[in-house]
């Protein structure tokens, strides 16, 4: 028996798009669930901990928890055959798999697309990375909240099309 057989690949690919997703969304949800709704209760003085501590490390593991997820998936769909199927939301194929995975699919590289394009250069601004003005920096506050809920409500559908395929 081979110790690196394709299935034992198929397996740590598959793991490693499921724990990189469960950080990724993980982390949405965090941010839209329990940071964003208490943060504005956290006394003005004691909010620089959240801004210069948890926020940067919550975002750095936010965004690569995305990257992960997209790269491994992209893999595992390569792997499994269905890379190109599932890309065209099983158009042609008539197959159910392939469509419902490709919803999935296309739903999390919006996500992800919003994650490193939208979000995070919007966050930079907010938490200092980035020079900003005043108003700038409220826009960016405001450009990667809405993001962020529209990525959570994403995530639905797309947690649903990437699992709910294995109960039919």
């Amino acid at each position: 028996m081979e110790l690196m057989s394709f299935d034992w690949w198929l397996f740590c690919m598959r793991w490693l798009h499921v724990i990189c997703g469960v950080m990724w969304i993980g982390h949405l949800w965090y941010f839209n669930f329990t940071q964003t709704p208490t943060v504005p209760k956290i006394p003005a003085e004691l909010r620089p901990g959240v801004t210069k501590f948890i926020l940067p490390e919550a975002l750095f593991w936010f965004r690569w928890g995305a990257m992960g997820t997209i790269l491994f998936g992209l893999i595992l769909a390569y792997m499994n055959g269905y890379l190109g199927s599932a890309l065209k939301i099983g158009i042609g194929d008539h197959s159910t798999h392939n469509t419902t995975i490709g919803i999935g699919m296309w739903l999390g590289t919006i996500m992800w697309f919003n994650v490193w394009f939208i979000i995070w250069p919007n966050q930079k601004k907010n938490i200092g990375l980035v020079q900003a003005t005043p108003d700038e920096i409220k826009v960016a506050a405001r450009t990667a909240g809405l993001t962020s809920r529209v990525n959570t409500m994403l995530s639905i559908p797309m947690l649903y099309c990437m699992t709910g395929i294995h109960f039919y």
